[in-house]
């Protein structure tokens, strides 16, 4: 079969050009009744169906608070959890007292005796007070609290005690007092590390090496047993 053309070429471009705006208008109008229906699905979903959730979830926490409300006691017993809650990190950080009774042993000297001893965790002091055979045996006592040391964290040896003062001291026929004032380093009773104290065999002070007679410290006659 044999067809032939007979529009003008002018007329075949209209034809396409009159297809061609069906199609754009025909696209147009498909997006923005897409975008019109997304618009109203998000208003819908704002002020509908969101608002609706809000106030379902405002209605759960009041029923909530009233139920909390209508607990006895309330505001003790969440004190009582928080502090429960706290209770392992203070175990963690509290200091370990019972290694004191490991390192007495290690750093008073033979024939002395400790009557009192007063740990300030806070201050970091201690203070002890006694007495022992001689005044050298204090000067003894003195010298190895300033040359104990313990390894610390990098390894190098750190002073154990600080500040050592023999605050006090009297003698008499019998035996000698003391009393002790130093500081001490928080981390030799710290939970979180193992500590092992260095203490000097042998103390290279004036006290020790050249050990003056206990006759350097007279005791005054207008008082009896004190310096």
């Amino acid at each position: 079969m044999i067809q032939f053309n007979l529009l003008p070429d002018i007329k075949m471009e209209y034809i396409k050009a009159r297809r061609a705006k069906r199609n754009v208008i025909l696209i147009a109008g498909t997006v923005s009744a897409a975008s019109i229906a997304l618009f109203a699905l998000l208003f819908l979903t704002v002020n509908m169906f969101q608002k609706q959730h809000i106030e379902n979830l405002s209605d759960d926490i009041n029923v909530a608070k009233t139920r909390l409300n209508d607990i006895e006691d309330l505001n003790k017993i969440l004190t009582i959890q928080n502090q429960l809650n706290n209770v392992g990190a203070l175990h963690d950080s509290k200091p370990v007292v019972t290694r004191l009774y490991t390192y007495l042993p290690q750093i008073v000297p033979v024939n002395t005796s400790i009557s009192n001893v007063v740990v300030d965790f806070e201050l970091l002091t201690i203070n002890f007070s006694g007495s022992a055979d001689s005044l050298a045996t204090i000067n003894k006592f003195v010298d190895t609290l300033k040359f104990t040391t313990y390894e610390d964290s990098s390894g190098s040896d750190s002073p154990a005690f600080k500040d050592v003062v023999l605050t006090s001291f009297g003698t008499d026929r019998e035996n000698s007092t003391y009393d002790i004032d130093l500081s001490f380093d928080a981390f030799i009773f710290d939970s979180q590390t193992e500590i092992t104290l260095t203490v000097p065999k042998i103390v290279s002070t004036r006290s020790e090496t050249e050990k003056p007679s206990e006759n350097l410290f007279k005791k005054q006659e207008q008082s009896e047993g004190a310096l």
